[in-house]
Formats: structure tokens, C-alpha cells, sequence
């Protein structure tokens, strides 16, 4: 049966065959397996090998894509089932939005705060694998609110937040980044932190952490509630200009 891994998996492969410009016989042809095959590992029927995955990305000169997506959604051990799908629609996303309350924003950390804050090394080493869209020849736009709180909670050590906060400062700048510090207080429709990925075509994934676990879902309803009261918060928060201020002001702090 299909599990929420395979499905996107194949939904990963869908997409790069198709900007591939090939079909499914013509891909099938150029490993060599059945069209038959590839069928069922776009519809997540089938769950492939890794080296399967590895002779897809030769296939369609794709690099190690489909070996990563592999790695991140089929290899149980680098993301738990709550958050299995969401990499692989971060990674392809055009807007990724995010409201953090606890901790800097995945994305933007240091490999310093990542071993700080996470327990083991197969989760260091998934984060630091999602870091990777950033490198995208086209990488997505940014929209991102952390809560002052973030800055002022020591991960790790005075030099880890130095560091931190001095590479959230460089990001700052970046064209395709916006990014602003809340200050403390009540912003209403927003429980706790989410993170929203937007595709090209429109379609959204939405992730919301919890104390035990966490809920990804597409739901339309729960995205539009997200959206509009992230909306809502933007225009009550410090502009990009007087939070790049307060990211140096949180340097000085740590250093």
C-alpha cells in the first residue's frame, strides 16, 4: 500500500521526469526496467532501492535528487513520519514562509546550533541536507518571522549565538530573504510556529510543529487560517530595516 513517503517520493520523480521531458516508457528505457515499474514508483505503489534512485538520477542527469529524496523521505531514520513529506516540498518550493518561536529558522542555521540543539547525528545531518535549497541555481523567495525570544535563548554556547546571529545578519541582506524579528507579545491566529512551502504552481504544504510530534498537512482551510494571520502579523512586526538592527544589537549581546 502507499504510504505518505512513497507518495512523495514518487511525486519528486513525477516532476523531474516531466521537466525532463520524458515519459515514462522513455525513462524506463534508459535504466533499463518496465514502464510498468516506474508507474508504480511515481504512484508510491512500490518502494525502490536506493541504488534504483541513484540510476534515476543518472537517467535524467539530476545530480544525487532523487538519491537525496530517498535519503530524506524512504530512509526511516532521517525525518519522523509527522514531517517525512515536508523536505521534499521545501526543497522544490518557490516561497517558503515561516513563523519561529523557540528557534532559529531551520534553514538559516549554523551547523554550530544545529549539533547544539539537535540529539543525534542522522538528524544533524538531515537538517543540514535541507540546507542545500539555498543553494538552488533559482532558490525560493523567503519570508520569515522569528520571535525575539529566539535570539535572546542561548543555544550551545555565547560563540554558537555569536556565530548565529552574525549569519542571520548576512542573510538579512540577501535579495530573495525577507526577514524580521517580532517582539514579544500576543499575535492573534498564530498558536505556536509553522512553516509553509508555496510551489511554482500554486500548491502549498503546510507544517506545524508540537510538543510530541506535529501535524503536515494541505489542507485548504488550515493554509488560508495560516496565511492571513501571517499576513496580519508582518504589518505588526519590526520592519526588515529595524530588524537587521536588532540582529546587531543581538551580535554585541553575544559577543
Amino acid at each position: 500500500m502507499p504510504t505518505r513517503q512513497t507518495i512523495a517520493f514518487g511525486i519528486e520523480l513525477t516532476r523531474l521526469r516531466e521537466d525532463a521531458g520524458l515519459s515514462r516508457l522513455e525513462l524506463a528505457n534508459r535504466i533499463p526496467v518496465t514502464r510498468s515499474y516506474i508507474g508504480q514508483v511515481e504512484n508510491g505503489t512500490t518502494r525502490c532501492r536506493r541504488e534504483f534512485a541513484g540510476e534515476l538520477d543518472k537517467a535524467m542527469d539530476s545530480g544525487t535528487t532523487m538519491a537525496d529524496a530517498w535519503d530524506d523521505l524512504l530512509k526511516s531514520s532521517r525525518y519522523p513520519p509527522w514531517f517525512a513529506d515536508y523536505p521534499v516540498a521545501e526543497g522544490t518550493a518557490a516561497l517558503l514562509r515561516a513563523y519561529e518561536t523557540m528557534f532559529v529558522y531551520g534553514l538559516f542555521q549554523t551547523e554550530a546550533y544545529i549539533r547544539a540543539h539537535l540529539s543525534n547525528d542522522v538528524a544533524v545531518e538531515g537538517r543540514l541536507r535541507r540546507q542545500a535549497v539555498l543553494e538552488r541555481e533559482e532558490p525560493p523567495m523567503f519570508s520569515i518571522v522569528l520571535l525575539e525570544t529566539v535570539l535572546w535563548t542561548c543555544v550551545g554556547s555565547t560563540e554558537v549565538m555569536r556565530e548565529q546571529c552574525e549569519r542571520l545578519l548576512t542573510i538579512s541582506e540577501w535579495s530573495n530573504v525577507t526577514l524580521q524579528v517580532a517582539p514579544i507579545g500576543f499575535y492573534p491566529g498564530l498558536e505556536g510556529s509553522f512553516n509553509l512551502a508555496t510551489q511554482p504552481k500554486g500548491d502549498e504544504l503546510l507544517h506545524m510543529p508540537a510538543a510530541r510530534g506535529g501535524i503536515t498537512t494541505n489542507d485548504r482551510e488550515d493554509i488560508l487560517h495560516i496565511v492571513g494571520a501571517f499576513s496580519a502579523l508582518q504589518a505588526r512586526v519590526l520592519s526588515v530595516d529595524d530588524s537587521r538592527e536588532f540582529l546587531r544589537k543581538a551580535v554585541v549581546r553575544w559577543s
